[in-house]
């Protein structure tokens, strides 16, 4: 071989260690022993924690190994062994492309080419960046012609004046052919001239897309990458061509189902925030493409975003409000994660509207409310069974024997007396069963009310609280009202409510001072009408249409549950009546509630007094009550009203005495000692069936959860204390008529 061939040799060598330089991808060669020939210094680059390992003479295994200890990779298996059998597997899979994942969050397209030694070509392509680095000549000049041979890339020298070729790789001939010039792999002399111009603006392009021309005549577009170089004292060109046919038919496939899914998939580019893509749903639910900052509701939201998609490359489950294709602020989820796409950091995102979610979970937390508030009353109820039994008993006694003293005396001072003594005791007595009702939460009960009555008991449980101490809670009370057909429990407890809601918003915001309930009768005198208005801070007029919403409330969260209005509107509707907020009102809030009358025929029919059905004899009657006084009292009522009566303050003593003598009618309390109400029940169950329908109850402890469920399983007509006269009289006519139509 003369000189000037083994010149042309050394110089095509040169050549080719710059072209091997200029690929973009990372290339590595190991012998038939597994041991690293040379590489490329994109290759030890895309390895910074064991860069001073790879070097020639480091066997496969051991650069592997390293990789693992020093946390190079992101190891799927969570096994060292499997990792390290795997890897072998896809060394010798040389059809098989395997993508590796780096502790940096890089991603790695690795190929794998048989070399002609016996051993093989590693390629690193970063699908993650895509870019090229600096060229670094390597000193092995004799493989380097096998690795560029051997690369998946298409690889061109050429002359930059006038394109003639140098060299080419086999990639380079099986796409382009044997042809002379480079600018015939281009369609257009046009098209070259740009790509070279590209080269002399940067003294290493970034990989871009051009449009190429195989040897066939056919177009494709390919990733384009190169360097100017010095060869043989001649500038040239070396050009890294990628044919991107197979991945730009994925990317079309991509995109087809991404218009195709049904979910809100978006690409935006990260510098620019310019929508790439936008799937369908998007579109549906934001509107049409606009900068990222006008969807956020609160900008700062976005700025989070993008600080933690900054950190971390994804951002799982990203809660903010924004703005959808109407302009309505609602809840959403976004998960995003951070990719290169055509060379530019782009972020996809997924957004899941939260809406139906977040009305689940509020339905789910006033259920958790509710079951509270069942516990909690339940509870309630027990503590107020106990009390309401004590005090329930002497209020009896009170009570009575003023209506008593009422019938009897014709004095004028003496029933002035008598009126302020009733009066105080039959208050005290509401009181309690206005607690007691609103704990037990019974059905509805209709009967005639006053509604004056409703609102004075309604502001003295508002005045009994701390409210009373900080605000000024007073009624004004229209005379002559008409009555209502109502139950006076659920009554009071919307007036109560509505108390309380006003009183909360003035101590909350600090507006306001006073709360003023007021009746009247409508226009028409077919309603009664009340009104309850404060001086607070009032309701905004946008929300006056979904105040009686479920689950709408104007509190901060965990302030309220947004259903206290919601069952006040049920309660009034259910009466055939109407709530309201007046919209005229500018300082404060003014509900009104309208409650249907009745007329003087349904008064009569509904006052109409219930009589015994008359006897040849007076009705027997037995009274079972552990308070002397209470039973003595129910006795000198009933026994005026013409009725036989005995009296026993023991369960036991009524058993002997329903032995010894037929009675008509058994009255009996519940909470007794020793023998109790259920007790002496089960005992006339057993030894006096007939006696079973002749027996009522009047307790005054219904509150306890055995009283209630005996009453609710003995399905016996009860009474609760304190029992006026007139109420004590309708009872027991009542079991006498029913006993009398079962004869």
């Amino acid at each position: 071989m003369d000189q000037t061939t083994q010149c042309t040799k050394g110089d095509n060598v040169v050549a080719l260690r710059d072209a091997l330089e200029a690929v973009s991808e990372g290339v590595a060669v190991f012998d038939c022993d597994n041991v690293l020939v040379t590489c490329n210094q994109q290759y030890v680059d895309m390895f910074p924690r064991i860069a001073e390992l790879i070097v020639p003479g480091t066997p496969w295994d051991d650069i592997l190994s390293a990789c693992l200890d020093k946390g190079e990779f992101v190891d799927p298996f969570g096994d060292k062994q499997a990792f390290l059998n795997r890897a072998s597997i896809h060394r010798v899979n040389f059809e098989r492309d395997v993508i590796a994942e780096h502790f940096d969050g890089r991603t790695y397209l690795v190929r794998f080419k048989p070399a002609l030694d016996g051993g093989c070509i590693v390629t690193r392509s970063d699908v993650s960046e895509q870019h090229t680095t600096d060229a670094i000549v390597h000193d092995r000049e004799t493989l380097l012609a096998t690795v560029l041979d051997t690369s998946p890339v298409a690889i061109v020298l050429s002359q930059l004046d006038d394109g003639k070729i140098i060299y080419r790789s086999q990639e380079a001939r099986s796409i382009f052919g044997e042809t002379t010039h480079a600018f015939q792999h281009h369609p257009t002399r046009k098209g070259y001239l740009g790509y070279i111009e590209t080269l002399h603006e940067n003294s290493a392009s970034q990989p871009s897309n051009v449009l190429c021309r195989r040897f066939d005549g056919t177009e494709f577009e390919a990733s384009a990458a190169g360097r100017i170089v010095e060869f043989t004292g001649r500038a040239c060109v070396v050009s890294a061509y990628t044919d991107l046919s197979e991945e730009m038919e994925r990317d079309a496939l991509i995109r087809q189902v991404l218009q195709a899914c049904p979910a809100p998939i978006r690409m935006l580019d990260l510098q620019t925030g310019e929508t790439l893509f936008s799937s369908p749903e998007t579109t549906a639910l934001f509107g049409e493409a606009k900068p990222p900052e006008e969807y956020y509701v609160n900008k700062r939201d976005r700025e989070k975003f993008l600080a933690e998609i900054h950190k971390y490359g994804l951002v799982k489950e990203f809660k903010a409000q924004f703005y959808n294709r109407d302009g309505v602020a609602i809840w959403c989820a976004v998960s995003a994660r951070l990719i290169r796409f055509n060379g530019h950091p782009t972020i996809v995102t997924h957004s899941r509207d939260l809406t139906e979610e977040l009305k689940v979970e509020a339905q789910l937390t006033t259920q958790r409310e509710a079951i509270y508030q069942n516990e909690k009353m339940s509870a309630l109820g027990e503590l107020l069974a106990g009390v309401a039994h004590e005090l329930n008993n002497p209020l009896s006694v009170v009570v009575g024997h003023s209506l008593m003293l009422r019938e009897d005396t014709q004095d004028a001072d003496m029933l002035r007396q008598v009126d302020k003594i009733s009066g105080a005791a039959e208050r005290c007595a509401k009181i309690v069963k206005t607690f007691l009702s609103m704990a037990r939460q019974q059905p509805s009960k209709m009967e005639v009310t006053d509604i004056n009555e409703i609102v004075r008991i309604a502001v003295d449980v508002a005045r009994y609280g701390d409210l009373g101490n900080t605000l000024e809670i007073d009624y004004e009370l229209a005379e002559d009202l008409p009555r209502c057909e109502a139950d006076s429990d659920q009554i009071t407890q919307v007036v109560l409510n509505l108390l309380l809601n006003a009183a909360q918003a003035i101590q909350i915001t600090e507006t306001g001072d006073r709360v003023t309930v007021r009746t009247r009768a409508s226009r028409n005198g077919q309603s009664a009408v009340i009104e309850v208005e404060d001086n607070g801070p009032g309701i905004p007029d946008a929300q006056h249409s979904r105040i009686f919403e479920p689950f709408f409330t104007t509190k901060d969260v965990g302030e309220g549950t947004g259903i206290g209005l919601t069952i006040c509107h049920r309660i009034i509707m259910s009466h055939k009546g109407a709530i309201t907020i007046d919209k005229s009102k500018k300082v404060g809030a003014r509900f009104l509630i309208a409650l249907p009358t009745l007329t003087q025929a349904q008064l009569e029919a509904a006052c109409k007094p219930i009589e015994a059905r008359p006897t040849d004899l007076p009705a027997r009657i037995l009274i079972v009550d552990d308070e002397a006084d209470v039973a003595d009292l129910n006795a000198e009522i009933l026994t005026r009203a013409g009725y036989a009566v005995d009296v026993v303050n023991e369960a036991a003593l009524g058993l002997e005495m329903l032995a010894q003598a037929e009675y008509n009618l058994i009255l009996s309390d519940l909470n007794m000692p020793e023998v109790d109400g259920r007790g002496f029940f089960d005992a006339i169950k057993s030894d006096f069936p007939a006696l079973v329908t002749r027996i009522g109850f009047v307790t005054g402890d219904t509150m306890g959860t055995a009283s209630q469920s005996f009453l609710k399983e003995a399905q016996r007509p009860f009474l609760e204390k304190p029992v006026s006269p007139r109420e004590l009289r309708s009872f027991v006519a009542d079991i006498l008529n029913n006993v009398g139509a079962q004869a």
